[in-house]
């Protein structure tokens, strides 16, 4: 058996007092340390020396106009790579006693809750507003998390995407899908394929997906071109403060259409084309503008279908395929802009 650890600390040594870096996750005990990019930073944060604390959500208050948190300090014992693939111990992770502390007291608060955006999770925004932007850096910015909806927030850059539609309305839906012979609707709440369809106006249920997916008219929903490029494969690109610094492809497998790897998709290394490098360019000001630093965005046939801001994955993904450590370069960026004082 193979085991192999990849990355090495004395690549990226952290010379200063370590940081405080606190994580708005999902419960930990539902977290696959395998997969999710979440672990990934918390591992890395650690094996450089910093502290790694975490929260949820619902145990954030504002107590006297600052952001306050239930915060647990938590040690990780990081995955191996065996014979291609990431492996855990059972126990891959120790709490510690849970305290009161203001958010402020952190050097940086990174929010990691998975979609979808609930209503819980944009008033947990608002409570991170109350942190003071000159104590703690914030990723990605309250203010970014709200303005972009990670399907409508694709539509600013036209010169980047495919035809697309958003509507409640079943006419309007209909004539779009007859026109282009075959479309993809998405919800506009939706995460990791959920919800997903691919409308044939042939099939006889087209209407019944359509009502059921706008409920019955209420809800609008995006609907875009079918790209026959997505049987070859729907590729995430990781971008830091707008520069690419690593890619995957995920691949349909069977007959399901969605490269999706929560559908089952499966995953090959995969390099820029130069036009994705040209739509990476055209983001970038726009999401320095709004304080989305660590973003994935998805690209299929040289288009680009969605900016996944909320809880961005694939770090693991392109770990394993690339040998390298992506954890590293993000907290090693996250603790130069602390340490010049700059905010987002």
């Amino acid at each position: 058996m193979k085991t192999a650890r990849l990355g090495c600390k004395s690549n990226f040594d952290w010379e200063g007092v370590p940081l405080k870096l606190a994580f708005i996750i999902d419960p930990i005990a539902r977290l696959d340390p395998g997969h999710d990019t979440s672990v990934a930073f918390m591992e890395a944060a650690q094996e450089l020396g910093h502290e790694v604390w975490i929260t949820q959500i619902d145990h954030l208050s504002i107590v006297g106009s600052k952001a306050w948190a239930r915060l647990e300090p938590v040690s990780l014992k990081p995955v191996e790579l065996v014979e291609g693939r990431w492996i855990a111990v059972e126990q891959w992770y120790a709490l510690g006693l849970p305290q009161l502390l203001p958010l402020e007291s952190m050097d940086v608060v990174l929010m990691r809750k998975d979609p979808p955006v609930t209503i819980a999770y944009l008033y947990a925004t608002y409570i991170l507003d109350y942190i003071d932007p000159q104590k703690t850096l914030v990723i990605n910015a309250s203010r970014g998390l709200r303005d972009a909806n990670e399907k409508m927030y694709a539509l600013q850059f036209r010169e980047a995407i495919p035809e697309t539609i958003v509507s409640p309305d079943k006419a309007v839906i209909r004539q779009f899908t007859e026109e282009k012979g075959a479309a993809v609707l998405k919800p506009l709440e939706g995460k990791a394929g959920e919800g997903v369809l691919l409308l044939n106006p042939s099939d006889r249920t087209l209407n019944s997906l359509i009502e059921v997916s706008t409920r019955r008219g209420q809800i609008p929903v995006m609907v875009q071109i079918y790209l026959p490029a997505a049987q070859e494969g729907d590729k995430r690109i990781i971008l830091l403060n707008g520069e690419p610094i690593g890619a995957v492809n995920r691949v349909p497998t069977g007959s399901e259409f969605r490269g999706n790897m929560a559908a089952g998709g499966s995953v090959v290394r995969s390099r820029l084309t130069e036009r994705e490098r040209q739509i990476c360019s055209q983001l970038a000001p726009t999401l320095q503008r709004d304080g989305l630093v660590f973003v994935g965005i998805d690209i299929i046939g040289g288009y680009l279908t969605e900016v996944n801001v909320t809880s961005p994955t694939g770090v693991r993904e392109i770990d394993r395929l690339d040998n390298t450590r992506l954890g590293y370069r993000v907290i090693e960026w996250l603790a130069q802009m602390q340490r010049k004082g700059g905010e987002i």
